[in-house]
C-alpha cells in the first residue's frame, strides 16, 4: 500500500506543531510543565485520524518484538478501560454537561507508554502529543495542560489544532481515495490507539470505508 506522495504535507504539520512548540517555550519557559517522563498527556481519551494511523503503523511494525508484544498488552488493557468508559457516558447520554466532565476526568493509559513512562515511538507522536503542554484551540475553545503555568486572563500565543484537524482530515480523505475508499468523508472517523497498532493498515482503511470502522 503506497502513501508515501503523503509523507511531505504530513511531515510539514509535524514540523510546524514541533516548532510552534518550541516558540512558546522560549517565549514563556516558565509557563512550560513538560519534563521527562511527565506523562499526563499519556493518560488521556484520544483519537487518530487515519493519516496519523498509517505514519504510527509503520514505525510501530518496526519495532523489536518485546516492545510490540507489550504495547499490544497495554492496548488490550486500554481496550477495557475505553468500554467501562463507554458504559458510563451511556449513562448520561441525556446529560451532555456529565458526558463531557466524564471524558474529561478519564485517565486511559496509552498503550505507547512503558513502565518507565517513556513514548516507546516518542519521535513518531501524534500532533495532538506534541503540543499538549502549550495552549492550543480545540473545538474554537482555548485548552492547556493543567500542569502548565499559562494564568487565567493573560494573552498567550494559541495553537490552531482545529485548523491542523481539518488537514489532517484532508489526508485522511486522499489516503483513503487512493486506495479504494467508497466513502471519503468516513475519514473523519478517529481511531484509538489500541486499534492502531493491533490492525494492519489494509484492515482499517477497509472497515473505515467500508462502514465498520470504529473509534475504538
Amino acid at each position: 500500500m503506497d502513501f508515501s506522495y503523503l509523507f511531505e504535507p504530513y511531515d510539514s504539520i509535524v514540523s510546524r506543531a514541533d516548532e510552534a512548540f518550541q516558540q512558546i517555550k522560549e517565549a514563556f519557559p516558565e509557563c512550560i510543565g513538560c519534563e521527562p517522563r511527565c506523562a499526563d498527556c499519556c493518560h488521556a481519551v484520544f483519537g487518530l485520524f487515519l493519516i496519523e494511523a498509517a505514519f504510527l503503523k509503520r514505525d510501530f511494525d518496526q519495532l523489536d518484538e518485546e516492545q510490540r508484544k507489550a504495547a499490544l498488552k497495554r492496548g488490550r488493557d486500554a481496550d477495557l478501560a475505553l468500554e467501562k468508559l463507554e458504559g458510563t457516558l451511556r449513562s448520561f447520554k441525556d446529560d451532555p454537561q456529565m458526558m463531557s466532565y466524564s471524558l474529561a476526568r478519564a485517565r486511559i493509559r496509552c498503550p505507547l507508554l512503558n513502565d518507565q513512562n517513556e513514548c516507546v515511538l516518542y519521535p513518531y507522536r501524534p500532533i495532538t502529543c506534541r503540543v499538549y503542554g502549550v495552549p492550543t484551540r480545540v473545538r474554537g475553545v482555548p485548552r492547556v495542560c493543567g500542569k502548565a503555568g499559562f494564568k487565567k486572563g493573560e494573552e498567550y500565543p494559541v495553537f490552531d489544532l482545529d485548523g491542523v484537524h481539518r488537514e489532517l482530515h484532508q489526508l485522511s480523505r486522499e489516503l483513503l481515495e487512493r486506495n479504494g475508499g467508497k466513502d471519503p468523508e468516513r475519514a473523519s472517523l478517529l481511531l484509538s490507539m489500541s486499534k492502531v497498532i493491533k490492525t494492519p493498515l489494509e484492515e482499517l482503511i477497509t472497515e473505515i470505508s467500508g462502514g465498520s470502522g470504529t473509534g475504538s
